[in-house]
């Protein structure tokens, strides 16, 4: 059986490693169309750009991993049923059970290898590509994550966002205005602020500090107009992104918000996808286990491949529209997270209970 488990590894690891080049170069191709158009502003040419979309392969492998883990197997057991050597091994006396065992062990580095990816090498990869791309592109924001908030240097003001909504408008934003010799001439409190057009905001609910040499004056207003560099492109970078941060940091992050008594739904989903994702490589492969009973009357490989890459994309959207819809419905976070994780399991288990009863 060790034998079997050498040889298994052998053959699906080479065949995932083929599915994972051939993937990256395909989203590598897309960032780099989607780059392109914004190419040319400021200093962001193309060894940036190059740059740039280099630092983002780690993450796109971290995402891709069970589609190609399910892809590159199914191409391995294929081919090995397509020639018969899987009736060998199952003549000779290996069970299913020896199967599923040797495949879990297959499974058990990659999973090892996709949570490092997650937790160490995609996110702080991620940061290092929107910093580049912010700082070639010569923009005038600056940025630090506290965890009091996002705070965002806009030329002489420093603004502290308490909040960032899904359409990027702020909560609870501070602006602290200072002067070129760094005296502070005002601090403006607003419940909310609407992007309006290029360089101006609308605020809502505003209270304004200023400070002067006769005295502390305060005002009080229902709207004011506020003039900024920031616009929504910028805060999507400057968006604590929940799909590119460790679980460690969203962990920590969401034990902020309940402390502050804040919604914290989508950080929570998004910390179990990363606790769960890697164990659904060992899904994806139990997945892929009753291709094995192929036979070249059942058609050809390409269409064994081709519905494998549909069952992975399937997973991969509809494993994102849960965790959205989890987040928007305050569904519970575990649930959002392994809801398809669930579905596919039972699906192979389905599928694997039918091809032996066949």
């Amino acid at each position: 059986m060790k034998l079997l488990t050498r040889y298994l590894g052998r053959e699906i690891y080479l065949s995932i490693l083929l599915v994972f080049a051939a993937l990256i170069m395909l989203f590598a191709f897309l960032d780099l169309i989607h780059e392109l158009n914004v190419m040319g502003q400021g200093q962001y040419h193309l060894g940036y750009v190059l740059l740039f979309i280099t630092l983002t392969i780690p993450g796109h492998i971290y995402e891709l991993f069970p589609v190609a883990v399910l892809v590159g197997t199914i191409f391995a057991l294929v081919q090995m049923a397509s020639s018969s050597e899987l009736t060998v091994y199952r003549v000779s006396g290996a069970s299913l059970g020896q199967m599923i065992a040797a495949l879990f062990k297959i499974a058990l580095p990659l999973v090892l290898l996709s949570f490092a990816c997650s937790e160490f090498i995609a996110p702080p990869c991620e940061r290092m590509a929107q910093k580049l791309r912010l700082k070639s592109q010569n923009s005038q924001v600056s940025l630090k994550e506290f965890r009091s908030g996002v705070w965002v240097k806009d030329d002489l003001s420093f603004v502290n966002v308490k909040n960032v909504m899904l359409d990027t408008s702020l909560s609870n934003i501070d602006i602290y205005s200072f002067n070129e010799s760094n005296q502070l001439q005002s601090i403006v409190h607003a419940k909310l602020a609407k992007f309006i057009a290029q360089g101006r905001w609308q605020l809502e609910d505003v209270l304004e500090t200023h400070f002067e040499k006769q005295g502390v004056t305060v005002n009080a207003a229902p709207f004011q107009e506020w003039r900024s560099v920031l616009n929504p492109g910028i805060l999507s970078v400057l968006l604590v992104v929940p799909e590119q941060m460790s679980a460690y940091d969203l962990y920590q992050y969401t034990s902020h918000l309940k402390d502050n008594r804040q919604k914290s739904t989508r950080y929570e989903i998004a910390m179990w996808n990363k606790l769960i994702y890697p164990f659904t490589l060992m899904v994806m492969m139990l997945l892929a286990l009753p291709f094995a009973s192929y036979h070249r009357r059942s058609g050809g490989i390409g269409g064994m491949i081709f519905l494998g890459i549909v069952l992975g994309l399937v997973f991969h959207f509809i494993g994102r529209l849960f965790a959205s819809l989890g987040a928007l419905n305050d569904w519970g976070p575990l649930l959002s997270a392994t809801a398809m994780t669930g579905l596919f399991l039972l699906l192979s288990l389905i599928m694997i209970w039918w091809t032996e009863r066949r």
